[in-house]
């Protein structure tokens, strides 16, 4: 009949429309958000480079994901270089437990996100984890660093059950790894992950390149030499943590390593310029050693030396650093993320680590770069040597290992994006 034809039409009609409004929904997913917590400090260009690297890294792999950060310290300078890289990013700040505006605002931020992710670090800090857990929010750490005290002492078995409950752990070096695994951390994934300032591709061309010709530097034909001192973060501030890694009132014995290891410094300087004729560049990798690099280095060489080397009197930002590492024919770090900026811009390194610092130094050796890593205090002055000119007599060689060094890291970084996403997928 009429009528009962009209009822059948009006149902497949209305079918129909549910079915296309399910396709559609197929085809346009909402869209994941990632937090990540990051920007740890703006006096060092390592607490600096992890953001913009692990942003990079996210961007590569997973194009479609907004990103937040929660950014722990950042000035107008840092803001505006991320935010030229990343236009699409969402910045917040504040604390979990205050009331200010700001504080409000992120934790609203971490109510919006799928997947909250600590970047690249060794703070030992573990509140982050307790507010994600308590509000059924996955969590992961990318690209860490702990010390032993991590694992051990008062407060071990609920600092690892937090351990226990993230979503995956990424240690940027196998020693810490080991340390996990032995303790008994068992997430879902507990694997070696590259620091995430390998990431890093943001440039200031216009500094670095306005810098290397006011102080003379040409292209492949200077070395970068950092040191760090056992001196204060700032004046009068002392550092809090266990280790002191930037004490206030350094030991007679602190003093002497500085001292020391300055002084194998500038005998490096003084072989390459005699053997090479090439030049040098004092350069900070945190503003705290500005001062120290000019009164330890510069300062006490002869001044038939003085005329090819540069000291850096000015602190910069991470892109104009990696504009100048990249040119560089060598970086020479006590510290580990100049190095790791010079490796993602193709530049050979070697890393004079302390291990009082942290284990962060080894990631070198597990990217294959070994004869690159060298203790300070227990190598002389010119086994360093040996060490830089055997980059410079077969540089080619050594840029391909650097080349060599970072397709493993690429490698790594597609490995531990394959892992977000399948986070991500599972969360609703």
């Amino acid at each position: 009949s009429m009528t009962s034809r009209k009822s059948f039409i009006g149902t497949l009609v209305g079918a129909l429309a549910l079915s296309t409004r399910a396709v559609g929904a197929t085809k346009a997913p909402s869209r994941k958000t990632i937090l990540l917590h990051s920007a740890w400090d703006t006096i060092n260009i390592g607490d600096i480079g992890h953001t913009p690297g692990t942003l990079r890294i996210i961007e590569q792999h997973l194009p479609d994901v907004h990103v937040i950060l929660w950014a722990a310290k950042i000035d107008d300078r840092i803001r505006a270089m991320l935010l030229r890289r990343f236009p699409k990013l969402e910045i917040v700040q504040g604390t979990l437990a205050g009331s200010a505006p700001a504080d409000v605002a992120l934790r609203a931020a971490i109510d919006r996100c799928d997947l909250f992710i600590r970047n690249s670090g060794m703070g030992q800090d573990t509140s982050f984890m307790s507010y994600c857990r308590a509000r059924g929010k996955p969590y992961g750490l990318y690209g860490q660093s702990y010390f032993a005290s991590m694992v051990e002492g008062k407060g071990a078995a609920e600092r690892i059950a937090l351990l226990n409950a993230a979503a995956f752990i990424y240690t940027r070096e196998t020693k810490t790894l080991a340390v996990l695994r032995a303790a008994g951390v068992k997430p879902p994934v507990l694997e070696f992950g590259p620091d995430g300032c390998f990431g890093i591709d943001v440039r200031d061309d216009a500094r670095g390149l306005a810098f290397m010709r006011r102080a003379g530097l040409e292209e492949r034909k200077f070395i970068t030499v950092e040191l760090r001192t056992n001196t204060p973060k700032f004046p009068g501030l002392d550092d809090t943590r266990t280790p002191k890694l930037n004490p206030l009132h350094p030991t007679p014995e602190q003093i002497a390593d500085d001292t020391r290891r300055a002084g194998v410094y500038r005998e490096l300087m003084t072989a390459w310029i005699r053997q090479t004729g090439h030049k040098v560049l004092i350069a900070p990798e945190t503003i705290k050693e500005l001062g120290h690099n000019r009164r330890l280095l510069f300062d006490p060489l002869p001044a038939d030396l003085k005329q090819h080397v540069v000291n850096c009197d000015d602190f910069w930002n991470a892109d104009e650093a990696a504009s100048i590492f990249a040119r560089a024919h060598t970086v020479v770090c006590h510290e580990p993320h100049s190095p790791i900026i010079a490796l993602a811009n193709g530049t050979p390194i070697l890393h004079a680590y302390s291990a009082f610092h942290g284990l962060k130094y080894w990631m070198f050796h597990d990217l294959g770069l070994g004869d690159w890593l060298l203790e300070f205090d227990s190598t002389p002055a010119e086994k360093m040597i040996a060490a830089l000119m055997r980059i410079h007599a077969d540089y080619p060689a050594a840029q391909a290992r650097a080349a060599q060094a970072m397709h493993l890291v690429h490698d790594r970084q597609r490995q531990t994006m394959a892992t977000v996403t399948k986070v991500l997928a599972a969360t609703r």
